[in-house]
């Protein structure tokens, strides 16, 4: 045994791995937000499509008690993928199932990161990249987004995968919280520049911005890209924990062998079919919630409130009095936010999820009257 691993914690517990002992777990305050206007975490603020709702009511007893069942799932996706804009040709085998992104991202950790190696990503991004390879024992390299904008490092990152080729890649575009969006064409670029790494792509809030690679990918010329992607963000699945990822099936095997053979659930898959075969849904939730957008920067402007906005479902607004306050304020109303402190260039701000403009209008009327 290593003489710097102690068999057991002060309070007498076993010690976990060196690796995890260090780590600080990511957390979510989620509880409590029932009934309230959850403009936190970038949901869908009016729920899933009423065949979603439909398959739930009709899901037998029978189902619940045998375990679930994926075919065809695949198959689903990749025909709305091919309704959407993405080329046909893509196979179910390019395609693995997951309890939710996060689970994917987990698992793409686990399959390729390993103690000492890199994880090259930006900073500031989403919270649950780092702890993942923190768990792998993995160094963490985050270059910042560059000036008022948050433009994307391009330079940066090309420069750090020529230097050293970490194992992996992880960009999310459109980024969350910055928005930054990086073009498709760039995305592949950084691929084919370094065969040695994986390059994965977090796609959860492209539908927002049409900044997909999928379109135009070519996983045989490109084997290490691999997509996100989640029916969490648009089509209102984030209770059920269901994500994809699409890439090389070479790459999805290996990925699929850390993760369980029932991971995805029988009720998740069942409004996973009945989402996907409600794209219309989906499409009028993402124009409502982009014209809510428009309106909700204008109000901004006209109140001459400091904000970001660029990709997503969402933007970035730096008040007048604390975060803290605002925060502590606008629940009292009934509405919910995600502060920002102590995230690198954006410490100071919070961020808002967009919903309906009507639910923008209550945001606004609410924020002002509290942060003229």
């Amino acid at each position: 045994m290593s003489d710097t691993i102690q068999p057991f914690t002060p309070g007498g517990a076993p010690a976990a791995r060196a690796a995890v002992e260090q780590l600080k777990a990511y957390s979510a305050p989620l509880e409590g937000r029932r009934h309230m206007l959850r403009l936190d975490f970038n949901e869908n603020t009016i729920g899933p499509s009423p065949l979603v709702a439909q398959a739930l009511r009709n899901f037998s007893t029978e189902e619940i008690a045998v375990y679930p069942e994926y075919d065809g799932l695949r198959e689903a996706l990749l025909q709305n993928l091919v309704e959407t804009g993405c080329r046909p040709g893509l196979k179910p085998a390019q395609v693995g199932l997951f309890n939710g992104v996060d689970a994917a991202i987990h698992a793409v950790l686990q399959a390729y990161g390993d103690a000492g190696e890199t994880l090259l990503t930006t900073a500031p991004t989403f919270g649950y990249y780092s702890p993942c390879a923190g768990m792998q024992g993995m160094t963490i390299k985050a270059i910042s987004y560059e000036g008022e904008t948050f433009d994307f490092p391009l330079a940066a990152i090309q420069e750090a995968l020529a230097a050293r080729t970490p194992r992996l890649l992880l960009i999310c575009n459109p980024n969350n919280p910055t928005g930054t969006r990086l073009p498709a064409d760039q995305v592949i670029a950084l691929a084919a520049s370094a065969p040695g790494t994986l390059v994965v792509v977090d796609e959860l809030y492209e539908a927002f911005t049409g900044d997909s690679v999928l379109p135009s990918a070519d996983f045989t010329a490109t084997p290490n890209l691999l997509v996100f992607r989640s029916l969490a963000k648009t089509a209102g699945l984030a209770g059920l924990r269901i994500g994809f990822a699409i890439g090389h099936a070479d790459v999805v095997d290996r990925v699929s062998r850390v993760t369980g053979p029932y991971d995805v659930n029988s009720v998740a898959v069942a409004a996973a079919f009945a989402a996907l075969a409600d794209q219309s849904y989906v499409d009028a939730y993402v124009a409502e919630v982009l014209r809510a957008r428009d309106w909700t920067v204008e109000a901004l402007l006209q109140a001459d409130v400091r904000h970001h906005c660029d990709g997503g479902n969402y933007l970035l607004i730096w008040p007048r009095r604390s975060v803290e306050e605002i925060d502590a304020a606008l629940r009292s109303e009934g509405i919910l936010i995600r502060s920002m402190a102590g995230k690198p260039l954006i410490d100071g701000c919070f961020r808002v999820s967009i919903g309906t403009t009507s639910q923008m209008q209550r945001f606004m009327e609410a924020y002002l009257s509290i942060d003229p």
